[in-house]
C-alpha cells in the first residue's frame, strides 16, 4: 500500500493502514496493490474549484491538486491504472475541461464510474476516461453554459458564451459515442427541467444515448481496468 501526498507521487508507506486511511480523508484517493498491478483511486466529488476558492462549508475538487497529481501518476512506474469515482454538481468550467483534458491524455488505462451524479461540467469529466460506467441511479445534467457575476451585455460576450459551450460540445462528442448535434439538443432542450433549459439523464438512458458506455458499479470498472493491464503486459511482452 502507498501513501498519496498533495503535489506528487504517492510515497511508500510505512505507517501501515492508518497513513492510507487518512490518505482517503484527507485527499479522497488511494492506492491498491493487486494481482494485475497497483491501482489509484481518485474521487472527483462535490464542487470543481475554479480561480476562486468556494465558500466555506462546500465539499471541491481543486484542480491545482489534481492536474500535478495525474502528470505523476502518468509518469509512475508504480501505477497501472487509474480509478475515477465521480460524485460531482459541475463548477468552473475552465477548470474542469483542464481536468478533463489531461485524464483524456493518460496513457495508462483509466475507467470513470459514475456514483450519484455527475452534472454539469461533470459531463466531459464522465467521459474523459478510456472507459466509462455509470451505476443505474447516476443522474447526469446537461445544461448550457453558465457565468454568474458582471456580465457585459455586448456582442462579444455572446460569442465567448457560445464558443465555450462549442468546445464543451466537442469534447464530450470526441470523447463518447453521442454525436455533437444530439449533445446539443439535449442541452437546449426546453421540457425537462422546471426553470431552466437542458436535460437530466440517468444511467442506462445515457448509455443508450451514446453518453456512458456501461452500466455498471465498481466491480465491472475494475475488471476493465484489470483486463486492459492484463493484455498491456501482453503486448509488451511480445515486443
Amino acid at each position: 500500500m502507498t501513501k498519496p501526498t498533495q503535489h506528487s507521487e504517492p510515497e511508500q508507506e510505512s505507517g501501515g493502514p492508518g497513513e492510507a486511511t487518512q490518505a482517503i480523508l484527507d485527499f479522497g484517493s488511494a492506492m491498491t496493490a493487486t494481482p494485475h498491478g497497483n491501482i489509484y483511486c481518485l474521487t472527483i466529488i462535490g464542487q470543481i474549484e475554479g480561480h476562486m476558492t468556494a465558500s466555506s462549508g462546500t465539499k471541491t475538487t481543486k484542480y491545482e491538486h489534481v492536474l500535478p497529481l495525474l502528470a505523476k501518476l502518468e509518469e509512475s512506474g508504480e501505477v497501472a491504472g487509474v480509478l475515477f469515482l465521480l460524485n460531482t454538481v459541475g463548477g468552473d468550467v475552465e477548470a474542469g475541461l483542464a481536468i478533463a483534458e489531461l485524464i483524456a491524455g493518460m496513457t495508462k488505462p483509466t475507467v470513470s464510474i459514475v456514483l450519484g451524479g455527475s452534472h454539469s461540467i461533470g459531463v466531459p469529466l464522465a467521459v474523459a476516461a478510456r472507459r466509462s460506467f455509470a451505476v443505474p441511479s447516476a443522474a447526469m445534467t446537461i445544461h448550457p453554459v453558465r457565468i454568474s457575476g458582471t456580465v457585459i451585455a455586448a456582442p462579444q460576450t455572446y460569442s465567448y458564451f457560445q464558443r465555450l459551450q462549442d468546445r464543451i460540445v466537442a469534447f464530450v462528442a470526441g470523447h463518447s459515442h453521442i454525436p455533437g448535434e444530439d449533445f446539443q439538443a439535449l442541452m437546449l432542450k426546453k421540457d425537462d427541467m422546471a426553470a431552466d433549459v437542458g436535460s437530466v439523464v440517468y444511467g442506462e438512458e445515457a448509455v443508450k444515448l451514446g453518453l456512458i458506455d456501461e452500466v455498471g458499479g465498481l466491480s465491472d470498472g475494475l475488471n476493465w481496468l484489470y483486463g486492459e493491464i492484463d493484455a498491456g503486459k501482453k503486448k509488451r511482452k511480445k515486443k
